[in-house]
C-alpha cells in the first residue's frame, strides 16, 4: 500500500517533466506546472548513486522530499542566491536569499511553515531601509539568521557587487536588523556598527543578546577582517578588533563564549563576554568554514574549507580539538553549512556549496559522530532536473528541525541558463528532506 502511494506521487513529478520538456529560456518568476506551490516525491531514484561515485554507503529507505521555489524572484538576479545559514525552531525554518545586485541590491527573509508547507515573506530589506535613490542597498544576507530569547530574528547584511561600497553611493556600513515574526515588525538595530564595513559573518548569543560579527571592509583593497561584539539590547559596541573570522564562528551556548580562527583556518581564539577585552589565543588549531550549534554532549562540530573538508569536534568545556576525518564522499569538498541533529549523534551536510554538487548527484550526507560513518540519505540530482527542470548546484543554508526528522535546505540552482558553458545560478529553491526514522536510528 505504501509503495502504491510512492508511485502516485512519482506520477505527479513525471507529469511535471512532460510539461517542462524542451524548455530552455529562463523566465521569472520560476513556477511549478499547473500553478502548484509545492511538489512532493518519495522514490527509489533518490537512492541511486552516480556511477562515478564508486563505493558509497547509501540509505535503504528513500526520504520524502518537498520542493518549492522562493517567491519574490520576479526579475533576473545577478544572480539569485543564498549565502546565509538558516535556523529551524518550533516547526518553522527561517532563511534568506538576495539578488546580489549593487549598488541597488535587495535581500529577503522568509519563514517556511512545515505544517502548511508554505513560504512567507517576512523582510524586504530595501523597503525596511527606505533609502533615497542612488544610495547603497545590500544584495545579500551572508551571516546566520538566529532567534533571540526575546522572540526576534536577528541577521546582518552584506554587499552584492564588491565595488559599490563607496562614498559615491553614500556607503556608511552595513546593517544589523531584527524581525519579530508574530507581529511582522522589522527594525534596524545598527548601521555600520564598526564603520564602513560589510558583515558577511555572524552569530547571535540568544540569551545575552550579543551579536557577534566578522566583517569585510567597504574598500576592497583593505583585506583586514574585524571581529566585533555588539549588545543588541543596549545598542552598544562591546568590542572590535582586527584579525577576525571571515565566514563562521563557534558559539558555545552553555558558556556564552565565542571562538574563531582568523580567516577560516588556523589558531583558535576565544572571546568571553564575561571578561571582555581582546580575544585570547588558545593552544589549538581548527578548520572553521562552518559549524554546528552546541550539542547535548557539549560539543560543536566544524568543517574545514575547500580542498580539505576535514570534520572537527570541539569540546566547549575542555576546549580540546579533535579531528574526525574527511567529510568528502565524491569529487566535491566545499561545505558551508553543517547541522547536528537534536541527539548530537548525526551531522548533515551537502558537499559542493558554490556549485558542483550535481556532479556527485547532489548527495545529502549523514555523518555518524560515534562510528564516523558517512551515509547518503538521498541523491537529488538528476531526479529534480528530469522531473522538475531544476538542478540544485549547492547550498550555503540549511537547518535540522528540532525534532530531528526534517532537513531544510535552501538551494542555489539552475533553471536552464548557461554562461561560458557553465550552469548559472538562476533561482533559489527550498527542499525539505523528511529523514526516515530507520535512517536516523542507531
Amino acid at each position: 500500500m505504501a509503495r502504491a502511494g510512492v508511485h502516485w506521487v512519482a506520477l505527479i513529478w513525471l507529469g511535471m517533466a512532460a510539461s517542462l520538456a524542451g524548455t530552455s529560456e529562463v523566465t521569472y518568476p520560476p513556477k511549478l506546472p499547473d500553478g502548484k506551490a509545492v511538489a512532493t516525491a518519495c522514490v527509489d531514484a533518490f537512492l541511486k548513486a552516480q556511477p562515478a561515485m564508486g563505493s558509497v554507503l547509501v540509505a535503504k529507505t528513500p526520504p520524502t522530499v518537498d520542493f518549492l521555489y522562493y517567491p519574490g524572484q520576479t526579475y533576473e538576479g545577478k544572480p539569485w542566491s543564498n549565502w546565509g545559514d538558516g535556523v529551524a525552531i518550533e516547526g518553522k525554518y527561517y532563511s534568506a536569499i538576495g539578488d546580489h545586485k549593487g549598488p541597488d541590491g535587495n535581500a529577503f527573509v522568509y519563514e517556511y511553515d512545515a505544517r502548511t508547507k508554505k513560504l512567507r515573506l517576512l523582510v524586504d530589506v530595501r523597503k525596511v531601509l527606505k533609502l533615497p535613490e542612488g544610495h547603497y542597498t545590500p544584495g545579500k544576507i551572508h551571516g546566520r539568521l538566529d532567534v533571540g530569547r526575546d522572540g526576534w530574528l536577528y541577521f546582518s547584511t552584506h554587499r552584492g557587487s564588491t565595488r559599490v561600497t563607496t562614498g559615491q553611493h553614500h556607503y556608511r556600513g552595513d546593517w544589523i536588523l531584527r524581525h519579530h515574526p508574530p507581529t511582522g515588525k522589522t527594525e534596524v538595530v545598527a548601521r555600520g556598527p564598526v564603520g564602513k564595513q560589510c558583515i558577511p559573518c555572524s552569530v547571535l548569543d540568544p540569551e545575552r543578546l550579543i551579536f557577534y560579527g566578522g566583517t569585510a571592509a567597504g574598500d576592497i583593497n583593505d583585506k583586514r577582517i574585524t571581529f566585533f561584539a555588539y549588545d543588541v539590547g543596549a545598542k552598544r559596541l562591546l568590542h572590535s578588533g582586527y584579525g577576525g573570522p571571515a565566514r563562521y564562528m563557534i558559539f558555545a551556548k552553555s558558556t556564552g563564549r565565542v571562538y574563531f580562527a582568523p580567516g577560516v583556518e588556523g589558531p583558535l581564539y576565544r572571546y568571553d563576554p564575561a571578561k571582555g577585552g581582546p580575544p585570547v589565543r588558545l593552544d589549538a588549531k581548527i578548520g572553521l568554514r562552518s559549524a554546528t550549534q552546541e550539542t547535548p554532549q557539549g560539543c560543536v562540530y566544524t568543517v574545514s574549507t575547500r580542498g580539505d573538508a576535514t570534520l572537527w569536534r570541539f569540546d566547549v568545556k575542555t576546549e580540546k580539538v579533535e579531528k574526525l576525518g574527511s567529510a568528502t564522499i565524491g569529487s566535491q569538498s566545499y561545505i558551508t553549512t553543517l547541522d547536528a541533529d537534536p541527539t548530537g549523534r548525526y551531522l548533515y551536510y551537502v558537499p559542493g556549496a558554490h556549485g558542483g554538487s550535481e556532479r556527485d548527484g547532489t548527495p545529502i550526507v549523514q555523518f555518524d559522530v560515534q562510528t564516523r560513518r558517512k551515509k547518503v540519505i538521498a541523491f537529488l540530482h538528476p531526479f529534480l532536473k528530469e522531473q522538475c527542470g531544476y538542478t540544485p548546484l549547492g547550498t550555503f543554508g540549511s537547518a535540522v528541525d528540532p525534532k530531528g526528522d526534517k532537513l531544510y535546505i535552501t538551494w542555489n540552482g539552475n533553471l536552464g541558463g548557461q554562461r561560458r558553458g557553465r550552469l548559472t545560478w538562476d533561482a533559489c529553491a527550498l527542499t525539505v528532506v523528511h529523514i526516515p526514522e530507520r535512517e536516523r536510528t542507531p
